[in-house]
Order: structure tokens, then sequence, then C-alpha cells
């Protein structure tokens, strides 16, 4: 009761619009039950046709996601799922499934053979079905029996996408699935810098590779720290017409908030002036949450007690008043909660309510301790299109 009270006081305190769902959850949706309907009713050829358009087109949904990689994973949804529970579950009749599900995509592809949309689905799907085999843990605590099957599913996605590599070398949508394809168990250490490079040369309005990047330069994977601040500079460099000082920021995002030592080594100036001029550049509901949320929870909440990276943190996390103060229109709290768990992609969410809930309690919490003088004053706090405004309670 007390925590519903202390909410309620928030809510009256701060007056935020929190539209649900966000637009850009809708068009998430929509573009994702476009590819899981099409499939469902085996029309291929059309959702091939529907992908490689938007793919040709650098369609982008207005959070940045790749409206082409959306219809692709609704496409492969379903299979996706059900292999998964069928992981969970190790049983016959259940592997039985898995199989069913991911050869009926084998016979698609081996009907449709010259048709990169098509090989792009099947491929993610094996690169799901993998990852799902292997599970999130250390390499040590994964099972020989998983283990072999995350190699195997991979190694048929390397032979399901390689001869479309070169025969496409301007698709986002193949060079994506190489990257996620690469970055399995078989990747090399230069390979995938030079996989994500082109990746983000294809289509530099996307951050997504940038911060995958960034990710898998970190030394547990396939990089070291001095490579992934020379990528960074990089990518700042050759993104500058798009996003200024972004792309440094960009590609240092996730890798920070996961490892202590890139967190210290990190050129603070420089990714101050990243988040800031990528606010300028995308000053939209959905890029200002992110933004926010990050500084916030992901950073400002994750302090280790190495010295120099929480110093770092700190800095950032106080990143988060400006832009909630100049940005901030309305409230996403799915980009909020997903912030308090790092961006986890593989988090397994049995409540999207309570979930959502969760976040956007903690974005008033954050946001009331921001605007505790003007609240503490008699103020209320009223978010409007042109930011937040106090006014007399």
């Amino acid at each position: 009761m007390a925590r519903r009270l202390n909410i309620q006081n928030l809510q009256e305190q701060l007056c935020i619009h929190c539209p649900d769902p966000t637009a850009e959850e809708r068009l998430r949706d929509t573009n994702q039950e476009l590819g899981q309907k099409m499939v469902r009713q085996e029309n291929w050829q059309e959702l091939a046709q529907i992908i490689r358009t938007a793919d040709a087109a650098r369609s982008l949904t207005p959070g940045s996601m790749p409206v082409a990689e959306l219809i692709s994973y609704g496409a492969r949804a379903d299979v996706v799922t059900a292999a998964e529970h069928a992981i969970s579950e190790i049983e016959e009749k259940s592997s039985r499934a898995l199989l069913d599900g991911i050869e009926d995509f084998e016979h698609v592809l081996e009907a449709s053979p010259d048709d990169y949309a098509v090989a792009c689905i099947v491929a993610q799907a094996h690169i799901d079905i993998g990852w799902a085999w292997r599970g999130n843990g250390w390499d040590m605590e994964v099972a020989p029996r998983n283990r072999d099957a995350f190699a195997a599913h991979f190694e048929r996605a390397s032979e399901i996408i390689a001869p479309f590599v070169e025969r496409y070398p301007d698709s986002p949508l193949v060079a994506a699935t190489h990257c996620a394809q690469v970055s399995g168990p078989i990747g090399k250490k230069n390979d995938v810098a030079d996989k994500y490079e082109h990746l983000i040369d294809l289509n530099p309005n996307n951050p997504r590779p940038m911060r995958a990047m960034g990710n898998h330069l970190l030394p547990r994977w396939f990089g070291s720290y001095e490579q992934l601040e020379l990528e960074a500079r990089r990518t700042a460099a050759r993104t500058e017409h798009i996003w200024g000082a972004g792309g440094y920021t960009w590609v240092q995002f996730d890798a920070i908030s996961c490892d202590d030592t890139a967190c210290a080594n990190l050129d603070l100036p420089f990714f101050i002036d990243g988040l800031r001029d990528i606010l300028t550049r995308r000053p939209n509901a959905y890029t200002a949450n992110l933004l926010a949320a990050y500084c916030a929870n992901t950073i400002g909440q994750g302090y280790s007690g190495n010295d120099e990276a929480d110093h770092v943190r700190a800095q950032i996390s106080d990143c988060t008043e400006w832009i909630v103060r100049e940005y901030l229109t309305e409230l996403h709290p799915m980009i909020w909660a997903h912030a308090a768990h790092g961006f986890d992609n593989n988090i397994r969410i049995r409540s999207p309510h309570k979930f959502a809930a969760s976040g956007r309690e903690d974005a008033l919490r954050i946001m009331a301790s921001l605007f505790k003088s003007e609240i503490a004053a008699g103020n209320r706090i009223v978010f409007t299109d042109k930011g937040p405004r106090a006014t007399i309670a």
C-alpha cells in the first residue's frame, strides 16, 4: 500500500503523457505481425518482395529500427518461439516439433534458392535457435550437447548466407545477418570488426550496428579495448555528417555499460558531446527516453566499486538532468524497464504489463528527484511538447 501511495504522489507531482503503446511500439508490432501473418499464410513470395523493398529503401522506424529486420523477425517468430520452448522442455516430442519448424523453413529455402530475403529469414532462425541452445551463461557452464547444437546452427547459418554476401553487397539485411552469424562461435577478431564497418556504412542512420559492434569488440568477445576505442573514433569520423560526435557514443554505448575497463578508459567529453549531438539530430521522444533511461538507469545504477569506472558513470548519470529538462516530452516505460536490465535482448519478460510498470515507477522516481526543488516549492511539473514546465500545484 505504501508503494502505491508513493507512486500516486509522484503521478500527482509529475504530469507526463505516457502513450500505451507508443508510436514506436505500434510501428514495430505492425511490421512484426505482418511478417508473422504472411508466413502463417505461406505467402513467402510477397513477403520476400516486401522485405527486399524495405531493405533497398533503408527504411527505419523513428526509433531507428530497420523495417526489413522487423518483418524478418516476425516471419521467424513462431519457429523460434517453438524452438525455445522445445529446448526448455528437452522432451522427445518437443524436440521433434523443433526440427519440424526449422525443416519447413529449409524446404522454403530449397524452393527459393536465389531469394536473399528468404535466405536471411532462415539463417536468422538458425542463429536465434543457436543462441537458445547456448543460453546466457559462461562457456564453462554450457553443456556439451548445447554447445554442439549452438555451433551446428551457426554453421548452417553460415552455409545459407555465404552465397549472398558477395552477390548482394549493398543489402543491409544480408550484412546484418552476416554480422550476426560471424558474431557466433566461429567468429574471428578482425573479421567481426570489418563486417560491422561494412554494415554501418550501408546505413549509417541506423545506430544499432554501432552499438552491437562496440559490445562485440570487448575482449570477452572478438576485440580489445584499444580496438574498441579505435573503431569508436573511426565510426565517429565516418558518420560525422549524420551524428556529429554521436558515432563515438553509439559504439561505446553498450560496451561501457557492462565492462569496467572500457568505462574507465572512455573519452568522457567526447562521449557527452556525442549525447548532445544525437539529441540535436534526433530530438524525438524515443531517443530522449532512450538516452535519459540509459544515463539514469543503465549507467546510473551500475556502480561496481571500480573507482575510475564509477567516476565516469557518475558524470554520465549527471547528464540525465539536462536530457530530461531539454528534450523529454512523454514517457516510454518499456525503454526505462529495459534500461534497468542493461538492454539485455535475452531477458525473459513474463508480464509485459508489470515490466512496463516497473519502468514507469523508475522514471517517475528519477524525474521527481531531478525536480525536487521545484516540487518542494509547491510546483507541479507538467511535460509539454516543448519540455517540462513548473506550474503552481
